[in-house]
């Protein structure tokens, strides 16, 4: 409930009735709505992560099977069973510290994910910063699909498709910042 129309679009009472218990049986099992909301950004990341686990045993998922996954329409599509962190990052910063831990220990945890599956050599520390610039580009890149979706069909599409490419494309870098071309700098 709370990615298909967020956290404070949904009360307390509504949630306990879905989940077939009393106002007070829900109080029970979490003191606030907060803590029931942190519980229920993070949950489904953690089952998604132990299901990949479990279903990749014999092989590990490269860098672009995520990318093919991050940024599909599918993906896009599947707003309440799809990626929390997609469906409820801009509204994170309205949340408590509970919410915003919830979401920072997932962040953190796909950040691993992904850098374990750059196979790529290069130094750690690039591997990281991509790993943390796909992430990043694909929550805002799935927001803004999903807000044109309804209006502009094709415009989604391009979205991801080219946030896609922008994170895919091989970069060098020299520290922390990108090499530019000679093209690129003589450009200026």
């Amino acid at each position: 409930m709370f990615r298909e129309r967020g956290i404070d679009g949904v009360g307390v009472a509504e949630i306990a009735k879905e989940a077939g218990l009393t106002h007070g049986a829900l109080y029970k099992h979490f003191p606030s709505k907060e803590a029931l909301a942190a519980e229920a950004f993070y949950h489904p990341l953690a089952a998604k992560n132990a299901e990949a686990d479990a279903s990749n045993e014999d092989r590990e998922t490269s860098f672009e099977e995520y990318l093919d996954a991050m940024f599909s329409i599918e993906h896009r599509n599947n707003l309440g069973n799809g990626c929390p962190m997609t469906a409820s990052a801009s509204e994170i910063a309205r949340q408590g510290a509970a919410v915003a831990a919830s979401f920072t220990r997932a962040f953190k945890e796909k950040v691993i994910s992904l850098e374990a599956s750059i196979k790529e050599k290069m130094p750690a520390s690039q591997k990281r910063h991509l790993a943390v610039s796909a992430l990043a580009a694909q929550i805002g890149a799935m927001a803004v699909a999903r807000a044109v979706a309804k209006v502009d069909a094709s415009l989604s599409k391009e979205v991801l498709q080219a946030v896609r490419e922008t994170v895919k494309s091989p970069r060098t870098f020299k520290g922390n910042k990108a090499k530019r071309s000679r093209s690129a700098r003589s450009a200026r």
